[in-house]
């Protein structure tokens, strides 16, 4: 990999509307570009080709940078120069969408998009059922559910495929009952069936084919709260065409594709070690030592659809998630002190009232 040190300036696609020459915008749920004013549509051509695995060994022999922290914009609208560490944003002084030509920055480009299918009203739908789950909550989380608090983003992800065969060892367990007697306080002796285990050695090898390991391509977003919001309907996805992104917000990603296979690797071994527990056999397993070949190993540059929300309380910034496909909503939630103490407060005045009519109920 080379090293940038300057901030390029990024070749990018301009969405001018064909009817009245404003700019068009991915229109979610749809295959088409839409103009916000004067409603014209314009259809999203077919990929040439479909979504492609690449070679993960080439990685190694291939000419790409680091990501850059910025390249320039040039707005097609306006002429504004904005700077930027996104693939995809709105001008901050027109509006208009701007999406980089990721091959001009000589980083992997990406090979796939799940394109948005959740909209702002339906977002702000899943937010309003989230937050009225979210008990003892202070007051200030209802406020992520206003629409103009959300911000429509795709982010990064790395998928994995692998074919890999591991060697074991370990030990299998196998239960067995005996009969062990003793004697109580009053001098009876008292027998009772006891559970033991014998353990034999054990080793052998299981084979098994990974498909589409996830793992997240940016640190800016937590990965456990990404987690949560699986699963994707990654067999929905789409090849990449720029066209998706156009209104929307795009990270690029910050974690390498090396690291990234390591995280899907520790992934993989949970599994593996399931099917050397399932070789093993036997009432109880243990795996001592693995050791994993892996083979064919490919993987792709994926763009995930996620509606961001964030909310201040208590001067801390906390983050909601929504998944724009499936609309299952993730998020940091603060707990109210002031109401946790009404609702204590709450429960042991109706504990008194009980107890006293109790007392009343009962008097002569």
């Amino acid at each position: 990999m080379t090293e940038t040190t300057d901030n390029p300036a990024a070749a990018h696609n301009a969405y001018p509307c064909r009817q009245c020459g404003a700019s068009v915008r991915y229109a979610v749920g749809t295959r088409t570009l839409t103009c916000p004013y004067c409603g014209h549509t314009q259809e999203i051509a077919a990929a040439e080709r479909a979504v492609r695995e690449h070679d993960f060994a080439a990685l190694a022999t291939s000419e790409r940078a680091l990501p850059p922290d910025s390249h320039d914009y040039e707005c097609g609208t306006c002429g504004a120069v904005t700077t930027s560490d996104k693939l995809s944003q709105e001008c901050g002084f027109c509006g208009s969408p701007m999406v980089a030509e990721v091959s001009a920055l000589g980083i992997v480009e990406p090979e796939a998009v799940l394109p948005f299918a959740v909209d702002r009203p339906a977002m702000t739908t899943a937010l309003k059922r989230w937050v009225s789950t979210r008990w003892f909550a202070p007051s200030a989380l209802k406020k992520v559910t206003h629409a103009e608090r959300a911000h429509s983003v795709y982010l990064p992800h790395w998928t994995y495929d692998a074919q890999t065969t591991t060697d074991y060892s370990g030990q299998r367990g196998e239960h067995y009952w005996v009969t062990v007697t003793s004697t109580d306080s009053e001098g009876r002796t008292v027998s009772r069936q006891e559970r033991r285990t014998r353990w034999y050695p054990a080793g052998g090898r299981v084979a098994r084919f990974f498909d589409d390991i996830l793992v997240t391509g940016t640190r800016r977003v937590m990965p456990d709260h990404l987690a949560k919001l699986e699963p994707w309907p990654l067999e929905q996805a789409e090849a990449y065409r720029p066209d998706f992104l156009a209104g929307h917000e795009t990270l690029r990603y910050d974690v390498e594709p090396e690291a990234g296979l390591e995280v899907a690797k520790q992934r993989m071994a949970r599994v593996i070690e399931d099917d050397c527990e399932a070789d093993i056999g036997g009432d109880e397993q243990r795996v001592h030592q693995m050791d994993t070949a892996y083979a064919a190993v490919t993987f792709k540059l994926l763009l995930l659809p996620v509606w961001i929300a964030t909310y201040l309380y208590g001067g801390k910034a906390f983050q909601v998630l929504v998944n724009a496909r499936t609309g299952e909503v993730i998020g940091e939630r603060p707990w109210s002190a002031w109401k946790i103490a009404g609702a204590v407060a709450a429960a042991l005045l109706a504990v008194g009232v009980v107890a006293l009519m109790v007392h009343l109920n009962g008097s002569p």
